[in-house]
């Protein structure tokens, strides 16, 4: 009897033993979320927009989060290789993406990556929004959408409209023009914005969608016109310029960039992440330096953010088809 007395006092004893050192011991949640550096890959190359919104994001991120975030530029093939490093990433919350419109184009572009951007990725917060513009030298006789699309209609085919490289957002947001307008236009892609601007300054081209950081100087100067903008509502960058849209319902064309992470990231990292982001957009200081990059701010909870990137797969993918591009 005194044997088993022991024994039970024993096993109590071991079991109170137990249950302290658990105690004791750091708990598993992220609630010390982070304690070590993060970093946040850029698809590009240092200088480039992406990669200067980043670094925007990467200061703020850094002291509202008590540790370096660190941008680690991984350019090439449209952006997909730094996605493909973050995807293949522990799922820790200490590897993150600035991912791009560029990578919800790749999906269909690119049909060969290996991995489905959308689906393996863990969708933390959008960033901002890149307008673009419709814009046109002076001398081009359309002053309008309307007048461009009647123009289009009168002469099939004898319009020329320029663009960035296949793939970009402009270049898409052309075919996507030409789809819902159903003319006939001749796409001309440039291999570097820059000269594409130039051309049209000179007036080697006359009408052209780019990106509004390139050409608000000499829209504002009025050297260049800007006949829409191609985004889903008007700017403060440019009042009283209209939107493609209040022309041709259903269509908006823009670029984005936004935060990613690995997909199986903890949802307390991901709350805390986007908690961290939605304040640097709430900063006044922030959004003024977006407003001067013509760039404004797009705010969605993870969730939407999702349904977002998947909904701009699959639009781009239908343009794709629709234009003939080639897969490669």
């Amino acid at each position: 009897m005194q044997r088993r007395r022991s024994c039970g006092r024993a096993r109590l004893t071991a079991a109170l033993t137990f249950v302290l050192l658990l105690a004791a011991a750091p708990a598993p949640a992220q609630g010390d979320y982070p304690d070590r550096p993060i970093r946040l890959i850029v698809g590009f190359a240092a200088g480039g927009g992406n990669d200067i919104f980043a670094r925007l994001v990467a200061a703020k991120l850094s002291d509202m989060l008590g540790q370096p975030v660190v941008v680690e530029n991984r350019p090439g093939a449209g952006g997909s290789l730094g996605a493909e490093a973050v995807i293949k990433a522990p799922p820790d919350g200490y590897t993150l993406f600035m991912g791009t419109s560029s990578n919800a184009i790749d999906a269909a572009l690119m049909p060969n990556l290996g991995y489905d951007f959308a689906r393996d990725i863990a969708p933390v917060s959008p960033v901002n929004r890149i307008n673009l513009v419709l814009e046109a030298n002076p001398a081009f006789p359309a002053a309008s959408v309307a007048e461009l699309i009647a123009q289009a209609k009168a002469d099939p085919g004898k319009i020329d409209i320029a663009s960035p490289s296949t793939g970009t957002p402009p270049y898409m947001a052309v075919e996507l023009f030409k789809m819902i307008a159903g003319i006939d236009i001749v796409h001309i892609p440039y291999g570097a914005e820059g000269q594409m601007v130039t051309d049209l300054l000179g007036g080697q081209q006359k009408v052209a969608i780019g990106g509004i950081s390139s050409s608000i100087g000499h829209i504002r100067s009025g050297k260049l016109r800007v006949l829409a903008l191609t985004g889903a509502a008007r700017i403060d960058a440019l009042p009283g310029v209209p939107t493609v849209g209040e022309t041709m319902p259903g269509f908006e064309a823009s670029g984005w960039s936004g935060i990613v992470a690995p997909k199986g990231t903890p949802a307390a990292v991901i709350d805390r992440l986007y908690a961290a982001v939605r304040a640097i957009q709430a900063n006044a200081e922030f959004k003024v330096r977006l407003a001067e990059l013509g760039v404004s701010v797009l705010m969605m909870a993870p969730a939407e953010f999702g349904a977002f990137i998947a909904a701009e797969t699959a639009k781009w993918a239908e343009v794709v088809k629709f234009a003939g591009l080639k897969p490669h």
